[in-house]
């Protein structure tokens, strides 16, 4: 990404700190001053999929732009890996004493902004969900229980056996459907195969076996939903996001309308126009 070349480390926001922050789950590129945003992406995704958005909020705001561990070149980390990620936010917000903290995250992202506004003692300013729900798993899976997500499983093992050429199919097809801007899918493509792919078998379990359904009730952070309504119309989305989002007591939510997952290459001038109306 052109404008946003430089990793940013814990020490260059506060002398204090060390580089230590190389262990840690993600790497942080930091643009802009003020008001501090939190952008975390999607499932592969590096902080290149913000590019857009980063230009036009660095205007006014600190953007903390996220790539997490096992993604583009970050290295892995060892599983737990969800759980690791959510705990070193909340010590990288504390570490850099940060406050009036914006979220603005993507698909997992997303959740995890959910996840980081549901806990005790939250203190974000306002949270903005792309495309994403408290239970991913429930929504991919009838019956849907968190306790039968496991790491040792015939689908991960599958997974992790693959051969390349079979992958690189798998994410082809994946790609296609994430957005409808076909420039943007090679990009997304690509993602999928530079993950690590234990990270991406065993971390996706981790988000598959996260519910928030209930927790989403604790939240008193301001949320917004973005909601793509591809391939299945609005009125497919609108029952899906009033079912998972029903326990949260207040949220706006606007309706990417012809959009798939990926709001921000299918509808771009319509989603930084919402993120900036909903910023504030």
């Amino acid at each position: 990404m052109k404008t946003l070349k430089k990793i940013f480390m814990f020490t260059l926001l506060s002398a204090g700190l060390t580089l230590s922050a190389q262990s840690k789950s993600f790497e942080v590129v930091v643009e802009g001053s003020g008001q501090p945003i939190l952008l975390f992406p999607g499932f592969t995704c590096t902080g290149e999929v913000w590019e857009n958005t980063v230009a036009e909020l660095s205007k006014e705001y600190q953007c903390h732009i996220f790539t997490f561990a096992g993604f583009g070149n970050v290295p892995a980390i060892e599983k737990p890996w969800l759980s690791k990620i959510k705990d070193d936010i909340v010590e990288y917000v504390a570490d850099n004493k940060l406050e009036n903290v914006i979220i603005i995250g993507h698909s997992l992202g997303g959740t995890l902004g959910l996840w980081l506004t549901s806990e005790e003692n939250s203190s974000y300013s306002k949270l903005i969900v792309v495309d994403a729900l408290p239970s991913t798993g429930a929504l991919m899976m009838p019956n849907f229980k968190s306790e039968n997500m496991v790491y040792e499983s015939p689908w991960n093992k599958q997974m992790l056996e693959m051969d390349a050429p079979s992958f690189d199919a798998m994410a082809s097809q994946m790609a296609s459907g994430m957005t409808l801007n076909t420039e943007k899918q090679k990009q997304i493509k690509d993602w999928i195969l530079l993950a690590d792919r234990e990270t991406y078998v065993y971390g996706y379990t981790d988000l598959l076996k996260l519910d928030l359904r209930e927790d989403i009730a604790n939240i008193k952070t301001p949320v917004t939903l973005l909601a793509a309504t591809h391939p299945y119309g609005i009125e497919m989305a609108k029952s899906t996001y009033e079912g998972q989002y029903k326990k949260l007591e207040t949220y706006e939510i606007e309706y990417a309308d012809g959009s798939a997952h990926f709001i921000m290459y299918d509808k771009p001038e319509w989603f930084l126009e919402q993120i900036v109306k909903h910023i504030k």
